[in-house]
């Protein structure tokens, strides 16, 4: 009887085979950044459906990924924070994001069933949110700033941006210009919108002198901030009185910066603002976007993109220099902006895995006294190279621990069982990161997709790396400590660049030994060729298994697996295969006997072998003609050695036996035509006027044939095998000459040079001549065609079309007396048609009076 145990675990596997999650779940979580460690993020047990089996023991919990900063609970699926902090704002992957939602870390975890019966592995997520730890700073803790005298009120000057480490909520909130150092004061207002405006106060140079007993105070500066399409705020500094610089030539004011965190952090700086001469225009950029790409690794000096500002004013109020605008430390490090041509170029090399986007603005400053500036945002692409080679990382997997780079596998897990975890990796881009992942050598392991079991891919808008991937190795065949006791798998990624760049890893597998020997044939597959018409009882081969056990476990009985359809049986002790009865190739010549060898062991294990009998061919097969007679019609006037008939001959043999050798044998010849009997031709003219073609069966004539002369001939083929000792058959061939339109028409009369005496009183329809002819060839090329083709001007004689009979078509009259010669043209109606023609002589008179003159005419 089966223990409570292991009646226990069999149910609890059913359970939790049902509470498993849908492919389509996931484990997505949040958790602050600088929190302490133990914080809880989440149940992994409860949001993948597990209760069954869960703090118990029987399934656990590894966290395969992620352990830098998580930790498991390896029986509860408590996820929990790890001892190392987490600083958002030093994740290498959140260096440039500026969303919530797009700086997480990624961690894997295995659910391991009993006894590693099972494994599943899951991927999953943990958002890392921003926390107010960054104060906003200037630039520099005094901001220069110029302003030309008489400017216009509402003139609206740019100031320095501050940077906060932080984002959202937590980023900066608003500016604020809160005192004049000078002899002014400020206050501090709001705008409907929200923007922060701020409002400093100039004191007249006479008021403080006393000139005119007063101290009365103008608006001078207010600051705006605006919200600008890029998401930051910019801090403007607009003119609101009248600047003389001749009164006041300077102001210094304090610039604060306040996030909008709770508690807030702020920061100041000193604004100088000093009051220059006038220069009224300001550079202008050709466009107010420039997009380039540049390759990454390319050498320091390398030219990236030229900006261009033009300044309409003259001297050094025209005279344009280029400086960085809002560009981060990354930026000011990787590119060098020459400031009398504006052109952009690498001042150190740049690696696309570290920095795939440079976005800045470059200012355009005059040299006018106070210069004029105007910015261009710049977006610059790194498109990469292939220069990172594939890195492979081997790691445990469930309960079949890899260390030192050895994995410990028992020899009777079962084909397809996951023994350790392949993840491959590529920092570059696209095809330079897409990485092909294979096991090389001949080893019983094989990769298969962890893909497989994790879950679908994400959402286009969550930043996986898409170009790693994970593999688990998977045994491919049995293992067999007696065979092979460890194996050296090396697994190699290639990637897709060009050209490609490669890395491996290697992994010593060490077979666990158990008690597992099957009795195996030295070959599988074993062919052998027996002949038909055997006798009963005759050895076909004998097969041997051995088997690596000793005693009854390596006492071998043989037998025939039943499916095996065929006249054979098998020695059970020695492996002798038997024939049982008489073997016919023509009815079946392969049969396939799967022969299984069993030990006499407690349990008993067996192997088994296939063994193919190619049944070999004897001569027993005469050649078969497909029809006794064949007929061919040929033409007449064919060309000699040209092909008349084809006859099709087979054998039911192969090899030797069914090569087949052609002869024609000529015995006489039928349906005379012309002049020659048949017996003119002797014997050996007849055999020779037919030749036949062994491979192909056709028949070629050595001469031409002429219908008229013979019509018909009759001779015999005969087929000889190449077996032993060889069969014959035979066939008649009737041959049938067709016309051809090779004889023109011949005029039996009237001959040319005789005449028709016609005297003028006959009628018309008065038959006056018949024209004759005769044609040797048959049908349609022997249909003759009469026509008078000349010497009728007067149109006075037709001629019958098939009967060539010449009648008078008209009455005569006194101008028709005299000799008429008629041309007369006979036509075949063969294609193309053949003719003759007849000179017909009638002479209109009432009496033959001087023949000796017809004659002459």
């Amino acid at each position: 009887m089966p223990s409570l145990g292991a009646v226990h675990s069999v149910v609890l596997l059913l359970q939790l085979l049902t509470q498993l999650p849908a492919a389509d779940s996931a484990l997505r979580y949040r958790v602050a950044e600088e929190g302490p460690p133990d914080v809880r993020i989440g149940s992994v047990a409860a949001d993948l459906g597990l209760t069954a089996g869960t703090g118990s023991g029987d399934v656990t919990f590894a966290l395969e990924s992620g352990a830098e900063f998580f930790k498991i609970d390896n029986v509860t699926g408590e996820l929990t924070t790890g001892p190392k902090r987490i600083d958002r704002e030093k994740l290498p992957q959140c260096q440039m994001i500026f969303d919530e939602n797009e700086c997480f870390l990624d961690f894997e975890v295995s659910v391991i069933g009993p006894l590693q019966s099972w494994v599943d592995l899951f991927e999953g997520r943990v958002v890392i949110t921003d926390i107010n730890d960054n104060t906003p700073s200037f630039p520099s803790p005094v901001l220069q700033l110029s302003v030309e005298e008489n400017r216009p009120i509402g003139t609206l000057y740019l100031l320095p941006t501050a940077t906060d480490r932080d984002f959202g909520q937590n980023g900066i909130d608003r500016y604020e210009l809160i005192q004049d150092n000078g002899a002014g004061s400020s206050s501090t207002r709001r705008t409907a919108g929200g923007n922060p405006i701020t409002r400093v106060d100039g004191l007249d140079r006479r008021g403080r002198n006393g000139d005119s007993g007063g101290g009365a105070r103008s608006s001078v500066f207010e600051l705006q901030v605006a919200d600008i399409p890029d998401g930051e705020k910019q801090p403007q500094l607009i003119v609101k009185g009248t600047l003389d610089r001749e009164q006041k030539d300077s102001y210094e004011l304090v610039l604060k910066v306040r996030d909008g965190g709770n508690p807030p952090r702020s920061s100041q700086a000193l604004l100088r603002v000093s009051i220059t001469d006038v220069n009224d225009n300001s550079p202008q950029f050709e466009r107010s976007t420039y997009e380039a790409e540049m390759t990454e690794n390319a050498p320091p000096g390398t030219p990236v993109l030229q900006v261009r500002a033009s300044d309409w004013d003259i001297g050094v109020n025209g005279q344009v220099e280029y400086v960085f605008g809002a560009a981060t430390e990354n930026v000011r490090r990787l590119l060098r902006l020459d400031e009398a041509t504006g052109w952009l170029s690498v001042l150190h090399r740049i690696d696309r895995e570290e920095v795939a986007q440079l976005k800045f603005t470059v200012m355009a400053r005059d040299r006018g006294q106070p210069p004029r500036t105007d910015r261009t945002t710049v977006v610059l692409a790194v498109r990469d190279e292939n220069d990172n080679v594939p890195v492979v990382e081997i790691r445990k997997i469930g309960r079949i621990l890899v260390r030192d780079g050895a994995a410990l596998v028992p020899e009777n897990v079962l084909v397809d069982t996951p023994v350790a975890l392949v993840q491959v990796s590529d920092r570059d881009q696209g095809e330079n990161g897409a990485v092909t992942c294979t096991v090389v050598g001949d080893v019983p392991f094989t990769l298969k997709p962890a893909g497989e079991t994790l879950l679908p891919p994400p959402p286009a808008d969550e930043a996986f790396d898409r170009n790693k991937k994970k593999y688990f190795l998977h045994t491919s065949a049995l293992l067999d400590y007696e065979a092979t006791k460890e194996y050296s798998v090396t697994i190699v990624a290639v990637d897709s660049g060009s050209p490609s760049l490669s890395s491996n890893s290697s992994l010593m597998v060490r077979v666990v030994d158990i008690n597992d020997h099957a009795p195996v044939f030295a070959q599988s597959n074993v062919e052998v060729h027996f002949a038909e018409n055997n006798g009963p009882g005759e050895r076909v081969v004998t097969v041997v298994a051995t088997d690596a056990d000793s005693g009854k476990n390596a006492e071998i009985a043989y037998s025939l697996d039943p499916a095996s359809n065929g006249p054979f049986y098998i020695d059970v002790d020695n492996g002798d295969i038997r024939a049982t009865g008489i073997l016919d190739r023509e009815q079946r010549e392969r049969y396939e006997l799967r022969v299984i060898a069993k030990d006499k062991g407690t349990p008993s294990l067996q192997g088994s072998a296939t063994v193919v009998v190619q049944v070999t061919d004897r001569n027993d097969n005469a050649p078969k003609f497909v029809q006794e007679i064949f007929t061919f019609y040929v033409k007449e006037n064919l060309l000699a050695n040209s092909p008349v008939g084809m006859v099709t001959v087979t054998d039911a043999d192969e090899g030797e036996n069914a090569e087949l050798s052609l002869f024609v044998e000529v015995d006489g010849a039928d349906g005379k035509t012309g002049d020659k009997a048949e017996g003119e031709n002797s014997r050996n003219e007849r055999e020779e006027l037919f030749s036949i073609e062994n491979n192909t069966g056709t028949i070629f004539s050595a001469a031409s044939f002429d219908r008229e002369k013979l019509s018909t001939y009759t001779f015999r083929v005969r087929a000889v095998d190449g077996g032993e000792p060889r069969k014959t058959a035979t066939a008649t061939v009737s041959l049938f000459v067709t016309d051809e339109n090779d004889n023109a028409p011949s005029i039996t009369s009237p001959a040319n040079e005789s005449y028709t005496l016609l005297p003028p009183a006959s009628s018309a329809r008065t038959i006056v001549r018949t024209v004759t002819a005769i044609d040797s060839d048959t049908g349609p090329n022997a249909d003759l065609r009469y026509a008078l083709v000349g010497g009728n001007p007067f149109r006075l004689f037709e001629i019958g079309h098939t009967n060539g009979v010449i009648t008078l078509a008209e009455p005569l009259e006194r101008r028709h007396k005299g000799l008429h010669r008629l041309v007369v043209r006979v036509n075949d109606s063969g294609i193309p048609s053949l003719c003759a023609t007849a000179l017909v002589h009638v002479f209109i008179n009432e009496s033959l009076a001087n023949a000796t003159l017809v004659d002459a005419q």
